[in-house]
């Protein structure tokens, strides 16, 4: 197998694996608690440690990268990650289980964002978009196997075990591969010199940079907000009955998995920057259907709107930041996204749940629709803004 593809299978590979621990969590925190004895909402600490180590690991990203080649960041990421996962089904303390908690976030924090920042250089906008899709998938497939495990009469730990193995296993695939990265990356560049990584300093005083975090962080913000607070209004403030909420909650994951995939099929045909600038238009359009619902079935609409739109945005920006930041900053502004993306995923949708509860649930519409709009405020301004010295491919395509 020519080596490009084969690690494009291992990133889809890895990415399935990023989001399995997210799928793991939420099925088999009842019986979690239970095991340690612990209040139903202390999933939020073990949920805010985890986003701590995510945080550390995805901003240092590119100062790591500047150190360690990317294959062996990512073995040993990997490797981090799957240690904290067979700890998770082998440790009788909480303290203990808050710290593997840590190093699980450690360890997918750098395989995000080292995986973002190579494939932003090496792989085209279709192969990012697919990558994207597959972390969707894993966390469709993580509640199936908890289910599973709970259903044939074992307890919650062999699901952590089999999803621990498994990611041993990747890491030892990355350990035996890594070279194949470092070759791959310099045949990739025959056609122009390397350029140096800049210093964490510098890229931090590029206005551009703080740009991307921002759209990042809008855009992670209206992904999870309207994903955690959708049910909520439709349940208790219109009224849906529970079933039904809960599917059209699916289908909104749904919508943004299939419209990875297929816009993965046109991403490397198509303008990208204008293709990008119409699909944030329509989720701002969307958001406005779901908020105002002039019928159930078009609010409905409106949910599943947002979530197509936005599924090329995410992959597509990483795709557009080395042209726009410029190669040499490249590497440490995509682990700056991917960290400030994570923290707007938590820090808006705890901020819409304060403005519902002070001003009531229709205002989670209102807040879904203006993070909408400013998302696409800030993209105009992100791709106005940002020069870079080397456009990637995607950027030529968008040209």
């Amino acid at each position: 197998m020519p080596r490009r593809p084969l690690l494009a299978l291992l990133a889809f590979l890895a990415f399935i694996s990023l989001g399995l621990p997210d799928g793991l969590l939420g099925v088999s925190w009842p019986s979690i608690r239970g095991d340690f004895g612990v209040p139903l909402d202390a999933l939020g600490l073990l949920a805010a440690v985890q986003m701590a180590g995510y945080l550390t690991s995805s901003f240092l990203s590119g100062r790591i990268l500047r150190v360690l080649p990317i294959g062996t960041v990512l073995a040993l990421s990997t490797l981090a990650a799957a240690l904290a996962l067979l700890g998770f089904a082998l440790t009788p303390l909480w303290p203990l289980l808050l710290a593997l908690g840590f190093l699980a976030g450690l360890g997918g924090g750098a395989i995000d964002a080292g995986l973002n920042a190579y494939g932003a250089a090496h792989f085209s906008a279709r192969t990012l978009n697919w990558l994207h899709a597959f972390f969707g998938l894993g966390t469709t497939l993580g509640p199936l196997i908890v289910t599973a495990v709970l259903n044939s009469g074992n307890v919650w730990r062999w699901s952590y075990v089999i999803v621990g193995s498994a990611q041993l296993l990747l890491a030892l695939v990355f350990a035996l591969t890594r070279g194949r990265w470092v070759d791959a990356a310099a045949s990739g560049a025959e056609a122009a010199a390397p350029v140096p990584a800049a210093r964490t300093r510098d890229t931090l005083r590029r206005p551009i940079v703080w740009l991307g975090m921002l759209t990042f962080f809008f855009y992670s913000g209206l992904e999870m907000a309207t994903a955690q607070w959708s049910y909520s209004l439709l349940t208790l403030g219109r009224g849906v009955p529970e079933g039904a909420a809960g599917l059209f909650v699916s289908l909104y994951w749904g919508s943004l998995m299939v419209g990875r995939i297929l816009f993965g099929l046109i991403a490397n045909r198509v303008p990208l920057v204008g293709t990008l600038r119409l699909c944030l238009i329509a989720s701002a359009l969307g958001a406005l259907l779901f908020w105002l619902e002039p019928t159930r079935p078009l609010s409905v609409a409106g949910l599943m709107t947002i979530g197509f739109f936005l599924a090329p945005i995410f992959a597509s920006l990483i795709s557009l930041t080395p042209g726009r930041v410029g190669r040499a900053h490249a590497d440490s502004a995509i682990g700056f996204q991917i960290a400030s993306a994570g923290l707007g995923g938590a820090t808006l949708t705890a901020l819409v749940g304060v403005i519902a509860r002070a001003g009531g649930l229709e205002l989670i519409g209102v807040c879904i629709v203006v993070a909408a709009v400013l998302l696409l405020a800030l993209y105009e301004v992100f791709i106005r803004v940002g020069s870079g010295t080397t456009a990637t491919p995607a950027e030529a395509v968008s040209s």
